[in-house]
């Protein structure tokens, strides 16, 4: 099997500043950590609230723009938002809510799924925007899977981290650094999905 060819878990995330991104990349690397499976980083584009905006096909930096064939064919899904009012950030719904064809299609269903995200307030509305995240997911027939309390950082941590998903408390001014035991819990689930993803596709071999 070639690289092209291996499994991937698709990490799909929006970031306005940077921080969702960060976390992104060490999910990617919890990914990597497990054989036979690899992370494919991708991104949305930003949209527009008073008129169509369209962006270029490809982004001028940074992981391309995901594409409905990225998704169909991932052996499992991370997908991260920046908190926005305590839900997730208009773009990231925006393809989401484009995807009714692979609903239909089932092209989801019995594929793991996680969720990650960053505020600015160490309490504003990280739970919620992982809710919101996992509830479309759940529509199509993904099996959630968030952070089990094995993982010490959930009863360490004095910034980010939930049972839902890793999370991240980037400051009013975005100016906190991810900390060591956030991104030990966003690799702690690339890790998960990844043997998640493993046993379900040799489980479905099976039958």
């Amino acid at each position: 099997m070639t690289r092209s060819d291996e499994p991937y878990i698709l990490v799909l995330y929006y970031s306005r500043h940077g921080a969702t991104a960060r976390m992104a990349a060490a999910i990617a690397r919890g990914v990597a950590q497990e054989s036979g499976m690899r992370a494919l980083l991708r991104t949305v584009p930003p949209v527009s609230t008073v008129c169509e905006a369209l962006a270029d096909a490809i982004p001028d930096d940074g992981p391309l723009y995901c594409t409905e064939q990225d998704l169909a064919g991932c052996a499992g899904l991370a997908l991260g938002s920046p908190t926005r009012f305590g839900n997730m950030a208009a773009p990231l719904k925006y393809f989401i809510d484009g995807t009714a064809s692979l609903w239909m299609s089932g092209a989801l269903i019995d594929k793991p799924a996680g969720v990650f995200t960053a505020s600015g307030g160490l309490h504003g509305g990280q739970e919620t925007t992982l809710m919101s995240m996992a509830l479309p997911l759940l529509h199509h027939g993904m099996i959630w899977a968030g952070l089990p309390y094995r993982e010490a950082g959930l009863m360490t941590t004095d910034a980010g981290g939930t049972p839902y998903g890793p999370s991240h408390w980037a400051g009013i001014d975005n100016d906190r650094a991810v900390t060591a035991v956030e991104e030990q819990l966003c690799i702690a689930l690339g890790r998960r999905l990844a043997r998640l993803a493993t046993l379900l596709r040799a489980g479905a071999g099976a039958r």
